[in-house]
């Protein structure tokens, strides 16, 4: 008797342990799928100013005197002014994808990217994982721009 309740114990804990390994797996799942902008170190785009890429031409990193919670993200900016004008119309600045790679995006997948990768093509503002995939996007950026933003509503919110 005392060997079957011992049983049914180990049972048991044995299925509350998998339950609750099941559920936080599920909660780190979705957790990860509310992400439609790329955060490294908790600042958007790697903590540099959008708004300097279209008015400087450069990779200006964001202060944290000057920051903006928008979409769940904190962006950075060198200066309020940049600030206020990213607030004023933050789609005109933002990057496309979210700051994720515009290839990757291209081939249905999210990735990180690198600041040194962007590029203004049309008035937006793109990122590439590295400098060999950001080659590769340039071979036919008019036609990965076309699938990634077929892909982009349906995984914008995913891992």
């Amino acid at each position: 008797m005392a060997g079957f309740r011992l049983h049914r114990q180990i049972s048991f804990m044995k299925k509350l342990s998998l339950l609750l390994l099941s559920l936080v797996i599920t909660g780190m799942h979705l957790i990860a799928q509310q992400s439609p902008v790329f955060v490294a170190a908790g600042k958007a785009i790697r903590g540099y100013d959008p708004v300097a890429f279209f008015t400087e031409s450069k990779p200006v990193a964001g202060s944290d005197s000057f920051t903006y919670v928008w979409q769940e993200a904190t962006w950075y900016f060198a200066s309020a002014s940049n600030r206020d004008m990213f607030k004023q119309n933050p789609e005109k600045f933002a990057p496309q994808y979210g700051g994720y790679c515009a290839y990757g995006m291209s081939d249905g997948h999210k990735a990180p990217t690198a600041t040194d990768t962007w590029a203004i093509l049309d008035g937006k503002l793109y990122f590439n994982y590295n400098k060999k995939v950001q080659e590769l996007f340039n071979k036919d950026p008019k036609g990965r721009i076309e699938k990634a933003n077929v892909f982009w509503p349906q995984i914008k919110n995913k891992e």
